[in-house]
């Protein structure tokens, strides 16, 4: 199953002001290391009223992973965790240690408040890496987890005009924070 590309493209736009963009989605790839290496993929989203993308990635997918295997997990998230799922990644961390987790994210979410500051700074203290997408990674995004019209040959990814300064804005401002 994959994301509708109108999603995509709102929720994902790596806009300052994020403006009606009050969901997250969450792309993932789990990769196993074992005796045989696995890859698994998918998306999430927030659920009205139930869980955030990151929780439900915990409740449903984490379950599944064995203690004696080794997961890289990469998400690519179309802004940064809240506080309370920062802190669920921080805890999920320090308690698994088999786990590796990358967060790519489009934007960042309440980045001027203190308390949001402290909880990325916890999460990377956790372990966790946590950068700005790139425009390849946007364009990574809509290769894998992006369905495409029926019966069309895959439509190129293109680049809203502001996607190179807007990483560049939300790169510095996440180095500052985490420094």
């Amino acid at each position: 199953e994959r994301l509708p590309a109108i999603f995509f493209k709102f929720q994902f736009r790596n806009v300052e002001y994020s403006s009606g963009r009050n969901k997250t989605f969450l792309c993932y790839v789990v990769e196993t290391q074992g005796k045989e290496s696995t890859t698994s993929r998918g998306y999430l989203e927030d659920e009205h009223a139930a869980s955030h993308a990151e929780i439900a990635f915990f409740n449903t997918i984490l379950p599944k992973c064995e203690s004696s295997l080794r997961y890289n997990i990469t998400w690519y998230v179309s802004s940064s965790p809240c506080v309370t799922c920062a802190d669920r990644i921080s805890e999920t961390l320090r308690k698994n240690k088999n786990l590796r987790l990358t967060i790519m994210v489009g934007r960042l979410f309440m980045w001027e408040e203190p308390e949001m500051q402290a909880a990325l700074k916890k999460m990377k203290s956790a372990g966790c890496k946590l950068r700005i997408m790139k425009p390849q990674d946007f364009e990574y995004v809509w290769q894998n987890f992006v369905e495409q019209e029926e019966g069309e040959e895959a439509k190129a990814f293109v680049p809203w005009e502001d996607i190179q300064e807007n990483f560049q804005y939300y790169e510095e401002k996440l180095a500052e924070i985490l420094q």
